[in-house]
């Protein structure tokens, strides 16, 4: 098999892992199936739930894309690409929860080839990484989800956790608003500077991760008792993150500009949000504190 055949083949069971988990952890709903060619070869497989008893929406979503051109938000890093043909293959997912003290959260490992120049091999990275929004913090969640990503990082030597969880906390910032998305994770992009097979484990280990860092703070916050304060205020919040993916994220400007299935691009939007003019939490408030004390970088594992 070729590299992006063996990646292919991670990144779709890797998708049917996670609906399964989803799925069993909603109880009620179930993802939908909506395979799209793209053209030259290419598929678009989006999985969406919707309107569960838990997961108000999650999508999982599996893309293989080729192309004549790399899109620009693909070369953004690495301008030497630019008009290059290649070959893309991605797993995105979004979970919207119903309650508010479930935190939102994303995942994205995606591989890119691009041909080399005449008669050298074909140039390939990787990218990717998961990140955790809260709308309510508590400090063991936060906690328990770094220390999952932690686990995850030290097979690949010293240094590799701090790394890329810096980078997680300066992609995930939104600087109109001077905060945080959310309290971080991972993140990694134009990642090809180990041997592919180190580089593939790498991003196995970081997708394997993702379920045993997420589903235990969704069984401990599911049943926390909430009312029409802490939907409004989830509400708000969910509107930062449409502001992020809008304005800043990559992948959603690399959805746009290959021409894929605009339904598929913008799965990862909330099914309800709002926007209040000049809103404000109170003062020492619950809502409050999340900004104060969660949307902050900082060391999540210290003293451990």
């Amino acid at each position: 098999m070729t590299p992006a055949e063996r990646v292919g083949e991670y990144l779709q069971d890797l998708q049917e892992r996670l609906c399964t988990a989803l799925q069993e952890a909603d109880g009620t709903a179930r993802f939908g199936r909506d395979p799209a060619p793209t053209g030259g070869g290419g598929l678009s497989l989006p999985r969406v739930l919707a309107e569960g008893a838990v997961f108000e929406k999650a999508a999982v979503n599996f893309s293989r894309s080729l192309g004549d051109r790399l899109p620009a938000a693909a070369t953004a890093r690495r301008p030497e690409l630019g008009g290059r043909s290649f070959e893309a293959l991605s797993v995105s997912l979004i979970v919207h929860p119903r309650n508010p003290y479930v935190p939102t959260t994303h995942l994205n490992l995606r591989f890119f080839t691009a041909a080399g120049p005449a008669g050298a091999d074909p140039v390939w990275w990787f990218g990717g990484g998961f990140d955790l929004t809260p709308y309510y913090g508590f400090r063991e969640d936060a906690a328990h989800w770094h220390r999952t990503a932690r686990a995850a990082c030290e097979p690949f030597g010293p240094g590799t956790y701090a790394r890329f969880k810096e980078w997680c906390d300066q992609y995930f910032y939104l600087p109109h608003r001077g905060e945080a998305r959310g309290v971080g994770g991972l993140f990694f992009d134009d990642l090809s500077e180990w041997e592919f097979e180190d580089t593939f484990a790498f991003v196995r280990a970081v997708g394997d991760a993702f379920l045993p860092a997420y589903l235990p703070i969704v069984e401990r916050r599911r049943e926390h008792p909430y009312g029409d304060r802490e939907r409004d205020f989830q509400q708000l919040r969910r509107g930062r993150y449409v502001e992020f993916n809008l304005l800043y994220d990559r992948g959603t400007l690399y959805g746009l500009q290959s021409g894929r299935r605009i339904e598929a691009v913008l799965a990862s939007l909330p099914p309800r949000v709002r926007w209040l003019y000049d809103w404000r939490p109170e003062p020492a408030s619950a809502e409050a504190r999340l900004v104060e004390d969660f949307l902050t970088p900082r060391d999540w594992l210290e003293g451990e």
